[in-house]
């Protein structure tokens, strides 16, 4: 399985969101908190072109946000991200 990585915050209801349906799908994800940490979101902002969170990666795919992790798994596209 591709390594998931996901930028987030503590008080994000969309991360939480996004991190709920990856472990439904027993994904197991490196979670970057950039809560006080301006190095950690400096980073996300380099990497993905964009403040918002979460930002969520598979693999070197940059998938965006919740509501586009949810839009992969309802066009069914989601699970071939996760299979190497």
């Amino acid at each position: 399985m591709p390594a998931v990585v996901v930028y987030s915050s503590d008080w994000c209801p969309y991360c939480t969101r996004a991190k709920q349906l990856l472990k439904q799908k027993g994904v197991a994800f490196e979670e970057i908190k950039v809560d006080g940490r301006p190095e950690a979101r400096a980073e996300m902002t380099r990497k993905a072109k964009k403040t918002s969170v979460p930002q969520i990666w598979i693999g070197d795919t940059h998938v965006g946000g919740c509501d586009d992790l949810y839009a992969l798994e309802r066009a069914g596209k989601l699970d071939a991200l996760l299979t190497p």
